[in-house]
């Protein structure tokens, strides 16, 4: 906490002052093709930017196309040589995800970082169009479903490339507030026990339970892919439009503890970029440093039942 509140370095060199540019100084990743999710706005955005000032190949995957060219020009305003495209994906969508990661697969290009970036958070009680509770389809099972598609892609792209591959999933630590048992796999899409919150922070524990859980596979295939979550901090986004007062009033009272989105986005560039996390996977980053997850976000047994339920969901209504 003293850390957080006056941004002092941890072990990295980095703390929670350091911005996304700070992080990555001096990196050329000219050499990196990068998907964003949610890269039109935001943590997401300047995420995609910084990758962008450090010659990455940026794919900012979004729901709002026009909002997407927007972020791409400007990035291109300020950085005239940027390789920035867009491509359409609602993460709500099954089948938006699967024609999302058709379509890239068709571009014929590397992929070396996926950042599973985009999200929603405390809304009201809504269906995704494959039936599953809004803030979990979209926050853990479209990541879910994306990451599998693209995985063999970002396979080949380490073989043949010699480079490792990472994948970076955005959680918070809002994951220490969710249900009592942790996920509700019985009652994942109930609407009578229904708690806007406790579900954002289900799904934030799901992003961190995935993270882990791919982590372990693929080390033991011995593939050059690393798998890490992050919290990137308390930012104010648009994430916060479903709760704008009850957030105005918490931040006022925790003003100190708060980032501007220059410092929200250094973590996961820090984790896409550092070369000093060569190898390193299966981990949960705060402030560009590694920290202690919750219990359930540590349980080995949790994070499988949620692979293979996430697995069944996506694959059931693949075939429907």
């Amino acid at each position: 906490m003293f850390r957080l509140m006056t941004g002092r370095a941890g072990p990295s060199g980095f703390g929670s002052a350091s911005t996304a540019e700070q992080v990555t100084q001096g990196i050329d990743a000219s050499n990196i093709t990068a998907i964003i999710t949610g890269g039109a706005s935001g943590v997401g955005l300047e995420t995609a930017r910084v990758l962008a000032l450090r010659n990455a190949h940026v794919i900012i995957a979004a729901r709002n196309m026009e909002a997407a060219s927007e972020a791409k020009q400007l990035i291109l305003k300020d950085n005239h040589n940027a390789r920035v495209d867009v491509l359409m994906l609602d993460l709500a969508s099954l089948k938006s995800v699967k024609a999302f990661a058709d379509n890239f697969i068709a571009l014929n290009l590397p992929l070396n970082i996926l950042i599973n970036n985009a999200g929603i958070m405390f809304c009201p009680y809504e269906l995704s169009e494959d039936g599953i509770e809004m803030q979990f389809a979209t926050n853990h099972l479209g990541h879910f479903y994306l990451t599998n598609l693209l995985l063999e892609k970002m396979k080949e792209t380490a073989n043949s490339t010699g480079v490792e591959s990472r994948i970076v999933n955005l959680s918070s630590v809002a994951h220490l507030h969710t249900y009592e048992e942790g996920v509700r796999f019985e009652h994942i899409s109930d609407n009578s026990s229904y708690d806007d919150k406790k579900a954002y922070g289900q799904s934030k524990l799901a992003n961190i339970l995935h993270a882990n859980e791919l982590s372990r596979q693929l080390q033991a295939e011995g593939v050059k892919i690393t798998v890490n979550s992050v919290h990137p901090g308390l930012i104010m986004t648009n994430l916060f439009k479903y709760s704008d007062f009850l957030i105005r009033i918490l931040r006022i009272a925790t003003f100190i503890l708060w980032k501007n989105v220059h410092q929200g986005a250094a973590t996961t560039c820090y984790v896409a970029l550092h070369p000093s996390l060569k190898g390193v996977s299966g981990k949960y980053f705060v402030d560009c440093n590694e920290f202690k997850p919750s219990r359930f976000a540590r349980c080995q047994v949790l994070a499988k039942r949620l692979w293979d339920f996430s697995y069944k969901l996506v694959y059931e209504a693949e075939k429907a």
